[in-house]
């Protein structure tokens, strides 16, 4: 009985441990900035998209950030979200995923049906991204635009 009782707390302590792969093991900011994005569909409507974005990153590779662009309509646009990050994928070191939720303001007027579930300008977003870190810091990534298209980043931490 003792035995189980041990084996079962080991086994306990084994599940239960944390499994995080950041190797920077500590938390940290990233900068994001983007000069383009690829419409999958051409439209003469469609505006450069610039973004600039904020994300703070913990050592458990949960993060949360926002960011503010000039979305494919020229409108000012902002976004709240949340997310996780897979690093090593597929047991590459510089290969990396991210999956995001929030909320995002900013179609509005002719341009309020662009975007699903929109409100008032509101409408929830999730964000699917990978990307490659070409040294500690600095990463190129892409990220998908729900069915519109891709945004190209440079992302910087610090």
């Amino acid at each position: 009985m003792v035995g189980l009782l041990c084996a079962g707390s080991s086994l306990h302590a084994q599940v239960t441990a944390p499994t995080s792969t950041n190797t920077t093991n500590s938390d940290y900011w990233e900068l994001m900035l983007s000069p383009y994005a690829y419409h999958f569909d051409y439209s003469p409507e469609h505006k450069n998209v610039y973004l600039v974005g904020l994300e703070k990153h913990r050592s458990d590779q949960w993060f949360a950030g926002g960011v503010l662009f000039s979305n494919s309509f020229g409108q000012a646009t902002g976004a709240a979200y949340a997310g996780y990050e897979w690093d090593k994928l597929f047991g590459v070191s510089s290969l990396y995923a991210k999956l995001a939720g929030g909320i995002m303001y900013g179609y509005v007027g002719q341009y309020k049906n662009k975007v699903p579930l929109n409100y008032n300008g509101w409408s929830p977003i999730v964000v699917p991204a990978v990307g490659w870190s070409f040294t500690q810091k600095d990463a190129a990534q892409v990220t998908l635009l729900g069915n519109a298209g891709l945004l190209f980043s440079y992302n910087r931490k610090f």
